[in-house]
C-alpha cells in the first residue's frame, strides 16, 4: 500500500513540477520587469488607479494587474527599434555614442555590453545552433558544448592559417549560462544530432534527463555547422 502511494505521488511530482516551475518563473520575471517599468509611469495611469477610477471603486482597494510593465516594454522596445532604423534614430545613436566614448569609465562598460548584445541578438549572425562534443579538460573526456564562431582578428592569426579554430562554449551544470569560451581545432569539433535545447537539458539535470535518439542528419536537423560558422575560404 505504501509502495503505490509513493508511487503515485512521485508520478504526481514528475507531473506537477515542471508546470509549477514554469508558471512560478514567467511569474516571477513579469513582476520582476513590472517591478522596474511600473516606477516610471506616472501614477495617475498606472493600471490598478486607472481600474479603482473607471470602475469607481475605493481607493485604498488593492488591485495587482500582472503584465502591464511587460506590455509597455515590448512596446517601447519596438518603437526604439523602429526609430533606431532611421536617419534620425541613427543620428542619434552615433551622436550619443559619440558622448560615450568620450567618457573613460562608460566607454568600456558600453561597448563591451554592445558588443554581447549584438552577438547575442544579431539576425544575421547564426550561432550557438549546434550541439557538439570537445575533449576536455583532457583527453579522454568529453565535454558538452555549444558551437559558437569561427575564431577571428588577433585569435585566428596567433593560431596559423593552417589551423582553423572554432568557438566553443563549454556550459556549467546545473547553471548553463556561466561556463568556458574554447577555441578548438575544426577537427576535434564533433557535432552532434541532438537540438540545442536537448543538449541544455542534459546539462541543467546534469546527465538525468536524455534526448531521444535521432537518426536524422545533423544537416537537416540544423542549419549551423562547423563549416557554415567558418569564413569562405
Amino acid at each position: 500500500m505504501f509502495a503505490r502511494l509513493r508511487a503515485a505521488f512521485l508520478t504526481g511530482l514528475v507531473v506537477i513540477a515542471p508546470v509549477g516551475l514554469t508558471i512560478w518563473l514567467i511569474w516571477s520575471v513579469i513582476g520582476w520587469i513590472d517591478g522596474i517599468v511600473l516606477p516610471m509611469v506616472p501614477v495617475a495611469y498606472h493600471p490598478d488607479r486607472l481600474i479603482q477610477t473607471y470602475f469607481g471603486l475605493d481607493p485604498s482597494a488593492q488591485v495587482n494587474v500582472r503584465g502591464i510593465g511587460v506590455v509597455i516594454f515590448l512596446f517601447f522596445t519596438i518603437v526604439v527599434g523602429w526609430l533606431a532604423k532611421g536617419i534620425i534614430g541613427r543620428s542619434f545613436i552615433r551622436f550619443a555614442e559619440s558622448l560615450v566614448n568620450r567618457t573613460p569609465v562608460v566607454r568600456t562598460i558600453y561597448s563591451g555590453i554592445k558588443q554581447i548584445s549584438e552577438t547575442i541578438f544579431a539576425q544575421t549572425e547564426r550561432s550557438f545552433e549546434t550541439a557538439c562534443m570537445i575533449e576536455y579538460p583532457r583527453k579522454g573526456m568529453f565535454a558538452l558544448g555549444f558551437i559558437s564562431i569561427a575564431a577571428k582578428g588577433e585569435i585566428a592569426s596567433r593560431a596559423g592559417e593552417e589551423r582553423q579554430l572554432i568557438g566553443v562554449f563549454v556550459p556549467t551544470t546545473p547553471n548553463p549560462t556561466s561556463g568556458f569560451l574554447l577555441f578548438v581545432p575544426k577537427d576535434e569539433v564533433m557535432e552532434l544530432d541532438m537540438t540545442v535545447e536537448d543538449a541544455a537539458k542534459l546539462v541543467i539535470s546534469a546527465g538525468l534527463v536524455y534526448p531521444p535518439s535521432r537518426t536524422t542528419p545533423v544537416t537537416e536537423l540544423l542549419p549551423n555547422s562547423v563549416d557554415d560558422v567558418l569564413p569562405p575560404s
